[in-house]
């Protein structure tokens, strides 16, 4: 059976455990369905996630010229902080930028290889986490916009991490913190514009991922040095295919990559 198509990161829907699913323009695959099977995946050619020609993917699955076109790979995008819709003050696009930062957003902790400070929109939960391999996280403060968020989370970064070890996460060494000590720990630390915002009655988010084997140690695929990869797929977590040979591919990390996937 071969599927084939452009990768994007795969979708998700919580449960025990998560469900993934890679999305095609004319397909789509439950990728649990595929653990203990031979996959095969064949790097076809590039198409940029945006203007859709064959050009070579500069990051985050757009070529060079959309990359620094668009609105959805601003600054912001990546640095919240930076966020100016709330100023009426144009980046790239104030349409969707009012669109996207004048919303619910939330500034959480997530241990996928220790604690961690991240920003999310609240629409995004629990979906930021999964991607990230949390296996638990919750919120400290829902707030209006992305600004609020941005600099909530610049305030945190100065006692706590925001980076998450992606080795760490996919060996799965890890331990269980307490998450509510963790957030009223860093309540002080929380601006003044934001305080208002705190969240002080809620109890962390436990998640639990697909995986039967985890890798002890990391080769991690990369389809321009390697177009050609066949392994039995033993795990999913973040969104990192895991298989039994301690290959670990980021799905994510491929976006704009036409495949043709194989199963056996």
């Amino acid at each position: 059976m071969n599927y084939e198509g452009v990768l994007t990161k795969m979708q998700t829907e919580n449960g025990s455990p998560i469900q993934y699913y890679l999305v095609f323009e004319n397909d789509f695959l439950n990728v649990n369905q595929l653990l203990d099977k031979t996959i095969s995946i064949n790097f076809l050619r590039y198409q940029c996630l945006n203007c859709e020609l064959e050009k070579k993917i500069f990051r985050q699955g757009f070529c060079y010229d959309c990359f620094y076109a668009i609105p959805q790979a601003a600054d912001w995008v990546m640095r919240p902080e930076l966020s100016t819709a709330h100023l009426d003050k144009e980046d790239r696009d104030l349409a969707y930028e009012r669109k996207v930062q004048l919303q619910p957003h939330v500034v959480y902790l997530a241990n996928s290889s220790s604690v961690k400070v991240g920003v999310t929109r609240k629409s995004q939960i629990p979906t930021r986490w999964i991607d990230q391999g949390a296996h638990e996280a919750i919120e400290i403060v829902e707030v209006p916009n992305r600004y609020l968020a941005g600099i909530t989370e610049v305030a945190l970064k100065d006692h706590i991490s925001d980076k998450t070890n992606w080795r760490t996460m996919l060996k799965n060494e890890v331990t269980d913190e307490d998450l509510v000590a963790w957030r009223n720990k860093l309540r002080p630390f929380i601006p003044a514009e934001a305080a208002e915002y705190f969240i002080e009655s809620n109890t962390e988010t436990n998640l639990e991922f697909p995986v039967l084997q985890y890798p002890t140690k990391l080769n991690s695929l990369n389809l321009e040095k390697s177009p050609y990869f066949e392994g039995v797929l033993k795990g999913i977590k973040g969104q990192y295919l895991l298989f039994e040979d301690n290959t670990v591919f980021n799905v994510r990390g491929s976006e704009g990559y036409v495949v043709s996937i194989g199963v056996q």
